[in-house]
């Protein structure tokens, strides 16, 4: 029998229609939302509930759960509802999110939002709240107020996008892009934040580690990238600032002394996770794995393996592809072979080990990082909580 945790009783309490469940990874925010529709929405009792027994509800509407596609295809919702029990209508990705905006009357969990720019998933999203039960699920919710404004219009606390920036935002007037240059009447704001925003406190059993291993790389090679603006790998000149970062950053994380630390790792921990940022990361690490006859598999947009089912192995997760929406029990250790610009994509992949059913107290974090500027700038922006901004950086070395 399964019971639900303090922290998730105490958010059953507090959830309400139109609210973000805001829970780290690992929280148990899936269980929680299920357990809050049958009990409050549908007005049913479930075992799981501290006390109560097993009475069907009361109340009968379809239920939706817009997720992600990793989390549609194997089935996690419908497995943890099997719990409650509770049958679900409709299990979809975020892809197909269009195809619900003339559902009436029922109820939707969103879950990993994906609504924290005014795009098409928002506008859907805003056509479904207008005309249906919901509650949206989130480790990391939204990092600007901006962010916030899809779910305060879902809400009813504004008419549209013009009424709230009207009232809110003050944008910058000289730049060639819209960017926010301050916030107005920030108290309604935090206010409105609150009333939505359900929060789950928990204190965690594991113990985060995280080690920092220094690698080398070719200086002489980043001077000419960086002085000379000259693309080396194809010998001529770099086009712009993107490409620049780019191989400036293809030059640190395809050094071979990677593979020492890696070695150094290994001889630690017999299964490891590794996350990368790009495809010729990946071929390193493939040649790894085979040079050093290690069993491996891959979660990146061109493969998706399941972990080896061994004593020992190496699953090579691409940040983008892999970051949310898994979790893994079997091992303690995470590798960030090449850092992450974004500070979400970080804590995202980090929490996949992190979870509450994990047999391990200790969690590994290795962050293979050399002393070059560009990694160094890299670091203090994900230190801050922020993401790496590449132009900013590079207004920074001219």
């Amino acid at each position: 029998m399964i019971q639900l945790e303090d922290h998730q009783i105490y958010a059953v309490e507090k959830m309400h229609n139109g609210c973000i469940l805001k829970g780290g990874t690992g929280s148990g925010k899936t269980l929680t939302s299920l357990v809050y529709i049958f009990e409050k929405v549908l007005k049913g009792e479930t075992p799981i509930y501290p006390g109560h027994t097993y009475h069907k509800p009361t109340i009968d509407i379809p239920i939706y759960v817009i997720t992600t596609p990793r989390k549609r295809d194997d089935l996690d919702w419908i497995k943890e509802a099997s719990y409650v029990p509770l049958k679900l209508t409709k299990v979809d990705s975020w892809n197909n999110i269009k195809k619900y905006e003339f559902i009436k009357d029922a109820f939707f969990i969103f879950d990993e939002t994906k609504v924290v720019r005014y795009g098409a998933w928002t506008k859907s999203f805003l056509k479904i709240t207008k005309n249906n039960k919901w509650v949206l699920l989130s480790a990391t919710p939204a990092d600007t107020w901006i962010e916030f404004m899809p779910v305060f219009i879902a809400n009813g606390y504004y008419r549209n996008k013009t009424e709230f920036e009207r009232e809110h935002v003050v944008w910058c007037r000289f730049t060639k892009y819209p960017k926010v240059d301050r916030y107005l009447n920030v108290a309604k704001l935090i206010r409105l934040r609150d009333e939505v925003l359900v929060r789950m406190y928990f204190q965690r059993n594991t113990i985060p580690h995280h080690i920092d291993i220094l690698c080398d790389y070719d200086e002489i090679s980043y001077d000419i990238l960086v002085k000379d603006r000259w693309d080396i790998y194809q010998n001529k000149p770099i086009r712009d600032a993107s490409q620049l970062c780019y191989l400036l950053r293809k030059l640190i994380n395809s050094d071979l002394s990677r593979y020492s630390a890696l070695d150094c790792i290994l001889q630690k921990h017999s299964k490891v996770i590794i996350f990368y940022n790009y495809d010729y990361e990946l071929d390193l690490l493939r040649n790894y794995c085979k040079t050093n006859n290690i069993i491996y598999s891959e979660w990146n947009g061109h493969k998706h393996e399941e972990i080896p089912n061994t004593d020992s192995w190496i699953y090579l997760c691409q940040y983008m592809a892999a970051q949310e929406a898994w979790n893994c029990v079997l091992t303690n250790c995470i590798v960030f072979y090449s850092q992450t610009y974004s500070y979400k994509s970080l804590t995202q992949a980090s929490g996949r080990i992190d979870r509450i059913n994990t047999p391990f107290i200790d969690l590994y974090y290795y962050h293979l990082i050399s002393d070059s500027n560009i990694d160094l700038s890299i670091r203090r922006a994900l230190d801050k909580k922020e993401n790496f901004n590449e132009n900013r950086y590079l207004k920074s070395l001219f």
